[in-house]
This record gives structure tokens, sequence and C-alpha cells, in this order.
């Protein structure tokens, strides 16, 4: 068989680069819709929706950009819902990502009474919540949620720093939904505050526990 005149390459290589092109566009437009978390989960304060260790997938399209109406609906956007769990900038250190749950949208009155929440009157059901032993004798409010702003608490109340602390969110400062966990590994207490060699120290002992501290299970799970 000849050789391609001109020394043109070969349809199949061509067709391979097409396809090379195609896969990279689709990595670009799913890179723009979902943002990985590149730091894990630091705290306990999501306890047991989110466990220190876990990286999670955040969908940064859902909620569309502040004020657009849900224009876009057609790519699967809605406004942000009360029991999401949202990643948003922290309103003290806007350089510091945070997960929490919405729990009062805006305009809504809450209320906690002996660590039960009441939204607009009405006990809010939250199956979701961590019990720990000791009762949880939480009091707060009763406070209006402002207009374009988010009440947000862990599910670890009785750990948990949020809006009970240093107020809503506001809707600018959200940047999606957490989706799902995409990986997570068992970490020792305080292993996110090592520095220096104790850090290094902490990561080849990650190498050397991988396949037994891993949490399988918990691969690609929804949060819900």
């Amino acid at each position: 068989m000849s050789e391609p005149a001109g020394g043109a390459p070969p349809k199949g290589v061509i067709r391979e680069y097409v396809e090379t092109i195609a896969v990279c566009v689709l990595f670009l437009v799913f890179a723009r819709t979902f943002v990985f978390m590149q730091s894990k989960i630091p705290t306990e304060s999501m306890l047991n929706t989110l466990l220190v260790g876990d990286y999670i997938l955040v969908n940064r399209n859902v909620y569309g950009a502040p004020g657009d109406g849900g224009g876009l609906a057609i790519l699967g956007q809605r406004p942000i819902r009360r029991q999401d769990v949202i990643v948003f900038r922290y309103p003290e250190d806007p350089d510091v990502d945070f997960v929490k749950r919405v729990i009062a949208l805006p305009g809504e009155t809450i209320r906690i009474d002996a660590g039960r929440v009441y939204v607009d009157g009405e006990p809010l059901d939250e199956p979701y919540v961590r019990r720990t032993v000791s009762l949880d004798r939480t009091y707060f409010g009763p406070y209006k949620v402002p207009k374009d702003a988010y009440f947000v608490m862990g599910d670890n109340r009785t750990n948990s720093r949020d809006s009970r602390v240093w107020g809503p969110v506001p809707r600018a400062m959200v940047k999606g939904r957490a989706f799902f966990v995409w990986f997570s590994y068992k970490e020792d207490r305080n292993d996110h505050l090592r520095t220096g060699w104790r850090r290094l120290y902490s990561i080849g002992k990650k190498l050397v526990h991988f396949p037994t501290r891993t949490r399988w299970h918990r691969l690609f799970s929804l949060i819900r």
C-alpha cells in the first residue's frame, strides 16, 4: 500500500487528534462547571455528613450568578434551598472556604430553643444533625435573615462556628453546592495544623497507610 501523497498524515491520525481536542474541550467545560476542593475537610463541624479528610466536588454552576434570576434553568440552575450543603467564602476571611448547611433563607426568622431549630415559628426536621451524648442546650434569636443572605450551620452543632457566631452568608460569597465526596482518608487529629518536618512526616505516613486508611466506601458518595 502506498504512502499518502505529500507525506500527509493518515486519516486515523487526524481522527485521533480531533478526538483528543474534543476530550480537552469537554474537560474544560466540565472544569468550568465543577471545581475540586484542593484542601480536605479539616474540622468536625459537619459530622457525620462530612468527615475530616473528605475531599469534595463542588457544583459551582447550580446556583448561577447572583441576581441572574435563574435564567439558565436549562443548565440545571436553581435557587439556593434550605438544607443545601454549600461552599462559601468565610465572611471573616474571604480567602478561606467554609462548608455549612443552609438553615434559613432570606427574610425568614430563625430561633433556636434548647437546640431545637424553628424557622418562622415552625420546628425544622433535621435528620442530618449529629446528636451528641451531652444534650444540646443552645439558645439563639429570634433573628431575621437579611435580604440576599443565608443563615448556615454545621451539622455537628456543638462543635461548629457558623452563622450563630459570625452572622449570615451574603449571596455574593456563595461559591456553589457540595455535590459528592470524591476521595476520603482517615486523618490523625489536628493533621491539618502540622508544618515543617512534621508535615513531611505526615505525608509519608499517609503514603504508607494509604490502602488501610482510605475510606473506600465513601468514594463518590453524594452529599445530602
